[in-house]
């Protein structure tokens, strides 16, 4: 099933800005990963695993979102067929036993999107992912559907699909560009429900066009939204500069960069749920400007939050007047 697109001018046209607003993107190799991790993450049963990420290389995501930064990581034009495959591979090939728990594959696009992960491929990539009790993947709501299910029946593990659901802002929802309404996302979360696929959700914090007085208490309210809907595991995570759009957005008061403070504030409003994770995405952390005397101790404490889901007081900190 390919990724359905819209063709109204305003989407052409917001599209075309976002894309040349953009700095240029580094030569990225379809047939060469560009970059793992083997993080410890805890689940809703309690249970902490060994997740080893593989960042894929392949055909960027359409919908070409306005606060997107993962398009760097992207080719122009379809995946290879045999190219995702033969990356998955490599990187098991190097791995020391014993294998973790979970296989996270984020190609940076839709895993259900054909252009970005051909058919083909499929079956294969299900067969390597054997040796993993979880496996996650990513893909826009849209792309949610009985293949989904399909390819949940091949692995051997559990499906997992994480799903940018983003804010539940009125506003900041419709300026996006991400073509996503709350219907959809429902369809998507139930749909998964159903066929006992895991439900991971992403979530902004410091999203466009929310005022920046309201931006945490947004935040809290897109993660219980998805913890409504059976989500599994919600990141909160910061919206970072980069692109282009974003500062040009900026520029117009629309965008204000979240702070160490908010990121705090929104962790800790959502810590303690019942049957969902909720953590703070800590990639690039240190770009969040913030206090240089109390930093690393804060992320520390953020750290530890993500990892036991039990709150504990915030960092005191006399120079920047901290907690």
């Amino acid at each position: 099933m390919s990724t359905p697109t819209l063709s109204s001018s305003a989407t052409r046209e917001a599209d075309r800005r976002i894309r040349g607003l953009r700095p240029p993107k580094p030569d990225v190799d379809p047939y060469s990963v560009h970059g793992t991790t083997i993080d410890a993450e805890r689940r809703p049963d309690g249970k902490v695993e060994r997740a080893l990420t593989i960042f894929l290389a392949g055909a960027e995501c359409p919908f070409t979102c306005s606060f997107c930064d993962l398009w760097k990581w992207t080719i122009d034009g379809p995946t290879p067929a045999g190219a995702l495959p033969k990356q998955i591979e490599d990187v098991l090939n190097r791995l020391d036993a014993p294998h973790p728990d979970r296989l996270k594959l984020y190609n940076a696009s839709n895993f259900f999107d054909t252009r970005a992960v051909p058919v083909t491929d499929l079956p294969t990539i299900a067969a390597l992912t054997a040796p993993f009790a979880g496996v996650t993947v990513e893909s826009h709501a849209s792309t949610i559907g009985p293949h989904v299910a399909a390819f949940a029946h091949q692995v051997a593990g559990r499906l997992e699909v994480a799903i940018g659901l983003e804010t539940i802002h009125p506003l900041a929802a419709t300026q996006l560009n991400k073509r996503l309404e709350l219907g959809r996302f429902d369809r998507a979360a139930g749909f998964l429900a159903e066929q006992g696929i895991d439900l991971r959700v992403f979530v902004l914090l410091g999203a466009p066009h929310v005022p920046i007085d309201e931006s945490v208490a947004w935040t809290v309210r897109t993660v219980a939204y998805a913890v409504e809907r059976g989500a599994a595991v919600v990141s909160i995570i910061p919206v970072r500069g980069g692109n282009g759009e974003m500062e040009r957005l900026a520029a117009l008061g629309a965008f204000t960069p979240p702070t160490l403070s908010q990121l705090e504030d929104a962790l800790d409003a959502c810590i303690g749920q019942a049957s969902t994770v909720v953590t703070a995405d800590l990639w690039d952390v240190d770009k969040i400007a913030t206090c240089d005397v109390c930093r690393a101790a804060r992320v520390d404490r953020l750290a530890r939050l993500n990892g036991t889901g039990r709150a504990e007081p915030r960092i005191a900190c006399s120079p920047c007047g901290a907690a």
